[in-house]
């Protein structure tokens, strides 16, 4: 789970929650430079949390385990509960 510890790495499994998606698509997605998004990929996949599966000159990144998202998501939702109350 410290693989998940930063904010951009949850993003980065909210957005690969919805579908595959390459750098690029991740980058413009986020709004983060590429090397950021690339550096992050790179710690998410050695903790195996995401895969790549290169098609031509570009890599799609997809979860290994749709659940991991899944308790992102309530995580994230019951932080924001937290802070409203």
């Amino acid at each position: 789970m410290r693989a998940l510890a930063a904010p951009v790495r949850i993003a980065i499994v909210l957005q690969l929650r919805e579908a595959a998606r390459c750098v690029h698509e991740l980058v413009d997605a986020l709004g983060l430079p590429q090397p950021l998004v690339s550096q992050h990929l790179r710690i998410l996949k050695a903790a195996g949390v995401v895969d790549g599966e290169r098609s031509g000159r570009e890599v799609f990144y997809r979860l290994v385990d749709h659940h991991l998202a899944d308790i992102v998501v309530a995580a994230v939702t019951h932080s924001a509960e937290e802070v409203e109350q």
